[in-house]
C-alpha cells in the first residue's frame, strides 16, 4: 500500500468539524456510489417483482443484525473500550476478544437456525409471494445471512477505530460497501442471475469487515477466541446492549411492518418504497451521521471525565450544524424531487408512473430528514452518559407510532376519496395505480418526528435549556431555505422553457442549475444576515485551504 495511503489510514481525526468533514466528505461518495446501484437497479429491472424480492429479503437478515449484531455497536463499546484502553491496551485487548467470542458465536448460532427455517419464516411474513417468486425470496434471504455477520464483525472493530480516531478507515467501509453491491449487479447477476445480487451484497459487507480489520490490527488489536471470557465484562455490554438493541429492533421491526405492507400492494410498491428511502438517506448520511458519529467519541470522553459543561458544548456544536446543513437541503429535495428521482432512477424500464410515485416518496421522508439526523446526535448523547433506556422507550414509542399510523393511513386512505385526490394533486399523482404507497413514508415520517421531540424534551429535562441557541439557527436557517426554495423553483419554470426535458441531459441540467441558484441565495441571504454558522464554515474553509500548514506524518505513522 502506498505510504500516503497509510499515512491516512493512520492519521487521527481530532476535531469535530474536521472530523466531520471528513466523513461528510466520504458519506458523500458513498451515497454518490449508492444512488449509481439504485440507477442500476432502475434501470435493470424498473418497479417489478425481481426488486421487491431483492429489497424484501433484506428484512430479515436486518432483523437479525438488529437484533443480536448490534450487540457489538460502536456505539456501547467504545466508552467501555475507552474504559479498559486507559488501564492498559492488554485490558482492552481481552474486552475485545471476550465480545468476539460470545456475541460471533450467537450470531452464527442463530444465523444457521434461520437458515433452517427461512421458508417458514418467508411463508409468514410475505404471504403475497408464491411459486418461484417465493423460492428466490427464500433463496436470497438465507444467502443475505451472511451480510450480519461480517458487518457485526465489523462493527465490532469499528468501535476500535472510532476510539482510535481513524476516521479515515471508518469513513472509507460504507464506500466500498457499496462498490460490493454494484459489482454484484454488474458481474455476479449476468451469471448467476437474482442470487447474483445478494453475493454482491456480500462481497460489500466483506469489504466493509475487511478495512476495520486491517486498520485495528495495524494497531494491535485483533480477534482472537477467548476460552475463558469475562462474564463480568460480558453482562456489562449486554446489561448496556440490551435497551439499543431493543431500540433497534422496534425500528426494523416498524420498517419490516412497513414493507409487508407495500408487499400487498400493486406490484413495483416495495421497490418504490425503498427507492424513496435510500435517497432521503442520503443527506442523513452525509449531515447527521457524519456530525454524529464524529461527536461521540468526545461526548463519551467529556462525560466520563465529568466535563458536563464540554459535553453539552459539543452537543450543541453538533446539533446546530446539523440543523444548519439539514434545511436548505430539506427544501430544495421537496423542490427538486422530480428532478432528482429523474436523473438518478429515471431510466430503462424505471417507467414514469414508478418515477412520479418515488419523487412524491422522497418529498414525504424528507420531511423528516432534520429530525432523523438530530436524533441521532441525541441518542449518542444518551449513549454516552450510560442512559440507554431513554432511547428504549422512544424507539417503542415511534415504532408503535409508525406501524400504527402505516395501518391506519392506508385504511384512511383506501376509504377516502377526498384523500386520494387531496394527496394526488398536492405531489401531482393523480390517476397513478398503486399512489396508497404514499401512506407508508408518511407513516415512517410521523414516527420519526415523535421520536426526536421525545428524545430532546427528555435530554432538556435533565440538562436543562442549554439548546436555545439552536432556535437562531432555525430562524435563520428556516427563512433563508424557504427564499432559496422559491428561487430554485423559478430556476425550474423558466429552464423548463427552454430545455429538453425529455433527455437527461436536460433534466439534469435544469435540477442542477436550480439547485446552485437555490443554494448561492442561501449562503447569500445568511452573510447578509451575519449568521453565525455561515461565518464559522466560512473561516474554517479558509484555514483549511489557504492558511493550514502542511502536516507530515511520523515516521512511525509511515
Amino acid at each position: 500500500m502506498p505510504k500516503k495511503l497509510l499515512a491516512l489510514f493512520s492519521r487521527e481525526w481530532n476535531g469535530l468539524h474536521e472530523a466531520a468533514f471528513l466523513l461528510g466528505l466520504f458519506a458523500i461518495l458513498s451515497q454518490v456510489l449508492a444512488l449509481f446501484r439504485d440507477r442500476l437497479l432502475a434501470h435493470s429491472f424498473g418497479a417489478s417483482q425481481t426488486l421487491d424480492i431483492y429489497y424484501a429479503a433484506f428484512r430479515i437478515p436486518d432483523f437479525v443484525f438488529a437484533g443480536i449484531a448490534s450487540f457489538m455497536s460502536a456505539l456501547v463499546l467504545i466508552p467501555l473500550l475507552t474504559k479498559r484502553a486507559g488501564e492498559s491496551d492488554a485490558r482492552a485487548q481481552k474486552f475485545l476478544n471476550d465480545t468476539f467470542t460470545v456475541f460471533f458465536t450467537i450470531l452464527v448460532l442463530v444465523s444457521i437456525g434461520i437458515f433452517l427455517t427461512a421458508p417458514t419464516l418467508v411463508h409468514a411474513l410475505f404471504p403475497s409471494y408464491e411459486g418461484e417468486a417465493y423460492g428466490q425470496l427464500v433463496a436470497m434471504s438465507r444467502l443475505l445471512l451472511l451480510s450480519p455477520i461480517l458487518l457485526g464483525l465489523s462493527n465490532l472493530l469499528g468501535s476500535v477505530t472510532q476510539m482510535l480516531h481513524k476516521f479515515f478507515a471508518f469513513a472509507l467501509a460504507p464506500v466500498l460497501y457499496n462498490v460490493g453491491i454494484i459489482l454484484g449487479a454488474v458481474f455476479f447477476y449476468p451469471s448467476f442471475g437474482v442470487i447474483g445480487l445478494g453475493w454482491g451484497v456480500v462481497l460489500g459487507a466483506f469489504l466493509h469487515f475487511f478495512v476495520h480489520f486491517f486498520i485495528s490490527s495495524r494497531n494491535g488489536f485483533t480477534l482472537s477466541v477467548s476460552f475463558v471470557p469475562s462474564f463480568k465484562d460480558i453482562w456489562e455490554v449486554i446489561r448496556l446492549s440490551l435497551p439499543r438493541t431493543l431500540g433497534l429492533s422496534a425500528n426494523q421491526i416498524a420498517l419490516f411492518a412497513l414493507v409487508a405492507f407495500a408487499a400487498t400492494l400493486p406490484e413495483g410498491s416495495v421497490t418504490v418504497f425503498n427507492f424513496g428511502f435510500n435517497l432521503q438517506s442520503v443527506p442523513l448520511a452525509v449531515i447527521g451521521v457524519s456530525y454524529a458519529t464524529a461527536a461521540f467519541p468526545g461526548l463519551s470522553k467529556h462525560f466520563a471525565d465529568d466535563e458536563i459543561k464540554q459535553f453539552l458544548e459539543k452537543i450543541l456544536a453538533a446539533a446546530r450544524h446539523i440543523v444548519f446543513w439539514s434545511l436548505p437541503v430539506l427544501i430544495l429535495m421537496i423542490v427538486l424531487r422530480a428532478q432528482i428521482v429523474r436523473t438518478i432512477l429515471g431510466s430503462g424500464t424505471f417507467d414514469w408512473d414508478a418515477t412520479k410515485l418515488t419523487a412524491a416518496c422522497l418529498a414525504i421522508f424528507t420531511v423528516s430528514v432534520i429530525a432523523q439526523s438530530v436524533s441521532l446526535l441525541f441518542v449518542r448523547g444518551f449513549y454516552a452518559t450510560g442512559n440507554n433506556i431513554i432511547p428504549l422507550m422512544v424507539a417503542l414509542v415511534s415504532a408503535t407510532v409508525t406501524i400504527v399510523s402505516g395501518y391506519g393511513l392506508l385504511a384512511w386512505y383506501a376509504a377516502t376519496p377526498f384523500v386520494q385526490d387531496f394527496m394526488g394533486s398536492l405531489l401531482r399523482v393523480e390517476g397513478i395505480t398503486g399512489a396508497s404507497v404514499l401512506m407508508l413514508p408518511l407513516a415512517y415520517s410521523l414516527g420519526m418526528l415523535v421520536n426526536t421531540a421525545l428524545l430532546v424534551f427528555f435530554f432538556r429535562r435533565r440538562f436543562g435549556r442549554f439548546l436555545s441557541p439552536v432556535k437562531d439557527t432555525l430562524m435563520h436557517g428556516s427563512f433563508a431555505a424557504i427564499i432559496a426554495g422559491v428561487v430554485s423553483y423559478e430556476f425550474l419554470e423558466i429552464l423548463g422553457l427552454y430545455l429538453n426535458l425529455d433527455t437527461f441531459v436536460g433534466i439534469f441540467s435544469q435540477g442542477l442549475v436550480a439547485g446552485i441558484a437555490g443554494l448561492l441565495t442561501w449562503w447569500l441571504i445568511l452573510e447578509l444576515m451575519g449568521n453565525e454558522e455561515i461565518r464559522d464554515v466560512r473561516e474554517a474553509l479558509k484555514r483549511k485551504f489557504w492558511k493550514a500548514p502542511i502536516v507530515m506524518p511520523d515516521k512511525e505513522e509511515i
